[in-house]
């Protein structure tokens, strides 16, 4: 199964790039005899002057990128704050019923908007706190990664 992450803005050069990365490429390699992969799909920061305007371009442009019938995951503050235990069990259950991808969306600085709220199968939070949008992309690819060694008894994760 594909796990497809659409997030709004470009990682610069620098420490939450590299850890980002270094997930990624653990997800890859540790997620080929399971059945997982990971890509990350950016989309540029809207230049409106409101924030409503802006989260609302990049809806825009997130829905543009969105394949059809696909499980979409937002990451968001307002949603369910899961377990890594629970997550992986999420993923496997997905991967094992058939969906070939699932995409996770972080949004920009303003958050998500209600058009890519409302297509979400599951709304994810890392907990009641704020948190930048170049940070939670480092903490999904570290979940994502933490989820493939779950699903595959790997001892990484210490329960």
């Amino acid at each position: 199964m594909r796990l497809t992450v659409i997030a709004v803005g470009r990682l610069k050069a620098g420490a939450e790039r590299e850890l980002a990365a270094r997930y990624v490429d653990r997800v890859n390699a540790a997620g080929a005899r399971i059945g997982l992969s990971v890509a990350i799909r950016e989309i540029p920061e809207s230049k409106a002057a409101r924030p409503a305007d802006r989260s609302r371009d990049e809806a825009l442009a997130i829905a543009a990128a969105l394949p059809d019938g696909v499980p979409v995951i937002a990451l968001a503050e307002t949603g369910d704050a899961l377990t890594s235990e629970a997550f992986a069990r999420k993923l496997g259950r997905w991967r094992d019923d058939g969906e070939a991808e699932i995409v996770f969306v972080i949004g920009g600085a303003d958050g998500l908007d209600d058009l890519v709220l409302g297509h979400s199968r599951l709304r994810l939070a890392f907990g009641a706190m704020t948190w930048p949008h170049q940070l939670v992309r480092a903490m999904l690819a570290e979940q994502l990664y933490r989820a493939v060694t779950i699903l595959s008894g790997h001892p990484y994760h210490r329960a």
